[in-house]
């Protein structure tokens, strides 16, 4: 991918991009960050989710100058970029954040597969519906768990320059 950002940028030109990696921390021989990565791919549709030191190494490949890279995750903000994705009370401000920190805890989700699979039964919704929904579930999951964990960041910012 960024060779082709290489080939259309004129001489000079910057760019910036945020990518989502595995921080440092990660570990392949560790089966539980193995397990947050494989399903962050597969909740998401990544094919292979890549290392920070890999994305770094792709850019530079590609002919491009890093000039400045950040993991803004790990700026101390007082909510956590994975906060709508956690299901969690504690950083709800009003009744909209509420609904959606219901839908995603165990009876919410418990609660909205019953209604989706109902939903299939009577063919109000096409089938599978229930079925893309676990799946988005278990994406939230992992991609919470690698955030706390520090080993995932879907904020990994990138400026780059061509010479």
């Amino acid at each position: 991918m960024y060779e082709q950002i290489f080939k259309v940028l004129k001489p000079g030109g910057k760019f910036g991009v945020y990518e989502w990696v595995m921080t440092d921390k990660y570990d392949d021989n560790n089966q539980d960050h193995r397990s947050i990565r494989l399903g962050i791919e597969r909740g998401d549709g990544i094919a292979n989710m890549t290392t920070r030191q890999h994305a770094v190494d792709a850019l530079k490949a590609a002919g491009f100058e890093l000039q400045y890279e950040e993991d803004l995750a790990t700026r101390p903000d007082r909510i956590p970029w994975y906060a709508p994705l956690a299901g969690e009370f504690r950083h709800v401000n009003n009744i909209w954040e509420l609904l959606s920190a219901m839908r995603l805890t165990y009876v919410g989700r418990v609660a909205m597969s019953a209604l989706l699979r109902t939903l299939e039964a009577i063919r109000i919704a096409p089938s599978g519906t229930a079925e893309t929904a676990n799946e988005l579930a278990l994406a939230a999951d992992s991609l919470v768990a690698g955030a706390k964990r520090g080993i995932f960041t879907p904020m990994y910012l990138m400026i780059a320059q061509k010479p």
